[in-house]
């Protein structure tokens, strides 16, 4: 599986694109980020994050694109930002047909670290890890994004075992059997 893991932001925003399977090694394709100036008018900036985003799914064509879901801070204008560049990572992945996936911020701690409470430098200590990498990614941004491609690639297992649970259970339920 090649999975494209976003990390939204409007002034940086991570990409990275990691491919393997859960239970077995994995390999980094590609770190980056994806930069707008603070300056820039919001509009121009949405279009910037678009065009980054468009770029990475040209190259490295993926199969899945994993985004960081959006939580409540005290920052109201930060949400914001994020929210927009997380809907342009969405609105490029969906407009080609590749399927998204969102894990929250403690999701992808807790499947990278063991905690879902795990600061940055543990993160990017344990991505460099478990990509066998020299150094951690710089900025944190991408070392996000490339947490967010292994914690798909282990939990999408599970989930597409639960889905397909659940999509039975209605199955036999709308025919008014047991399940």
């Amino acid at each position: 599986m090649r999975v494209l893991g976003v990390d939204p932001g409007l002034t940086r925003c991570g990409v990275g694109v990691v491919e393997g399977v859960a239970g077995r090694p994995l390999a980094m394709l590609g770190v980056g980020v994806v930069r707008t100036p603070a300056d820039a008018e919001l509009g121009h900036r949405l279009v910037a994050i678009e065009q980054g985003i468009e770029e990475w799914l040209d190259r490295h064509r993926p199969e899945v694109v994993a985004v960081e879901r959006v939580f409540s801070q005290h920052n109201v204008s930060t949400v914001m930002g994020t929210a927009q560049a997380s809907a342009v990572a969405m609105l490029c992945a969906a407009r080609r047909g590749i399927p998204v996936a969102l894990h929250t911020p403690s999701e992808v701690k807790a499947a990278v670290t063991g905690s879902g409470r795990a600061d940055k430098a543990q993160v990017g200590a344990m991505v460099t890890r478990l990509l066998r990498l020299s150094a951690p990614p710089k900025p944190a941004d991408a070392a996000d994004a490339l947490a967010l491609a292994i914690c798909h690639i282990w939990r999408a297992p599970a989930q597409n075992r639960l889905q397909q649970a659940v999509a039975q259970h209605a199955l036999h339920a709308s025919k008014g059997r047991p399940s």
